[in-house]
This record gives structure tokens, sequence and C-alpha cells, in this order.
């Protein structure tokens, strides 16, 4: 199945309408943006709707995904950005691991963060043109003040990692000296690892127990979608 080229298409197919208005409203229930005027000499960044068909593994269509992009190539240094830098999981620490697992038989479980990228929150004054189709009625001239990060914004792995390494410090885990995205769990009889890699979580250890505890306390603060055992072909975000 051709994915569409632009919203004329779009506007045309109810799936695509309809997933549109998911991640509209689910844009909505995390106040990402606030309707306001344009503040004088001020030029909003522009957005963009990225359309992708998600398969099974037989190749039937499992779900019609759009996400709302903003254009952050556009974006100034010193205006609308500053710190942009989040670290990215070592390969060699990936495959350590994955030795270490197999050597003394531990668990391997995947998580993947809903939206991970949307539970941001900005520090620097953003404006945002009105996402295409979905202009306010009443505030057509009106832009989008953006209080959370978005898909595109060259700091939204950055301020990302910012929300959720609090919540990882607050349950007992800290960042190894070897490598900034993993995380281990000293204060249990039994260790547990974490592998941080942008909105997926990998964990490792030898209690299954303790590894069902810790995705528990990580679902209470995030929208989280448990992928079990990791294996080559553990889910389609």
């Amino acid at each position: 199945m051709r994915e569409p080229e632009s919203h004329v298409e779009v506007e045309k197919d109810a799936n695509w309408c309809a997933t549109m208005e998911e991640e509209m409203c689910a844009l909505a229930e995390n106040e990402t943006w606030d309707l306001v005027d344009a503040p004088k000499g001020v030029k909003p960044i522009g957005c963009m709707w990225v359309y992708k068909v998600k398969y099974n593994t037989n190749n039937s269509v499992n779900r019609y995904k759009a996400r709302l992009v903003v254009k952050g190539y556009t974006q100034q240094h010193d205006i609308d950005y500053d710190e942009t830098f989040a670290p990215v999981v070592n390969m060699t620490t990936v495959c350590v691991l994955l030795v270490v697992v197999a050597a003394k038989g531990w668990y391997l479980h995947k998580m993947d963060i809903k939206k991970a990228f949307l539970q941001g929150e900005l520090e620097e004054h953003v404006y945002m043109v009105q996402p295409l189709g979905f202009h306010s009625e009443t505030k057509t001239s009106a832009v989008c003040r953006l209080k959370k990060s978005l898909y595109g914004r060259k700091q939204a792995p950055c301020v990302w990692n910012v929300k959720i390494m609090p919540r990882l410090g607050r349950i007992e885990f800290s960042l190894s000296k070897s490598d900034s995205s993993l995380l281990v769990q000293t204060s249990q009889t039994r260790p547990l690892s974490i592998l941080l890699y942008v909105d997926d979580l990998v964990i490792a250890g030898v209690d299954l127990g303790e590894i069902l505890r810790v995705k528990s306390q990580l679902a209470a603060s995030f929208d989280m979608k448990d992928l079990g055992d990791l294996h080559t072909s553990s889910g389609s975000k």
C-alpha cells in the first residue's frame, strides 16, 4: 500500500483522517501547546504531517500512523533552541550485556515508551503554525506556543532524556561509569540493568519478579507498551 504524499490525498481516506484525529487528541491531552497571538517580530516555525502504514509479519495492514512533525531545520540556535545533546547507548555496551545475559541465564525484557518526545517540557519560547487541517475556527490567525516537545524539534531527544533520568533515579537506578545510557540498580541482592535507547528500554536481570516490579513502577509514570521477552521481532511501534 502506498503511503500518502500530500494532505489532499489524506482528506479522501477515512482511515488517515481518523488517525490524524487520534494524534491531535493525544497532543491535546498532553497539553502540548496553547493558542496565542504571534508576538511581534517572531516568525513561527512550520509543521507537517508524516504518514506511515504499519504491517503485521504476514504483510497485512496493522494500523495507519500519522505523526505531527515540527520543521526543526528552520530553528535558529540561541533563539528557539540551545542544548540538543542526548546520550545514545554504545553498541559495545549492548553486545557486552547480551553476552552476560546469555552466560548467566538472565531475563531480558523490552518496553517501548509511547510518544516519548511529547513528554519533554520546553524552557524556550517556541511558536509554531497551526497544523494543516486543524486550524481553529475562532482563532484563525493564532499560533501554537509550544509547552511540550514535538517530533522534529532539535532538542526533543535532549528534553526527553532530562525527563526520564530523574524517574529512573527515584527507583534506585544510577548511571554506570562506562556508558551514560546504561543504568544499574545495585541496592537489591540481585542487581538489574537498564539500557536506554531513546524511547526504548531493555531491562536485564536474574529475578523476573524484580523486572516486573520495575516495569510497574515505570508504567505508573509513562504510557508504555510492554513488549515482553526481547527477541528479533518484538513488535512494531
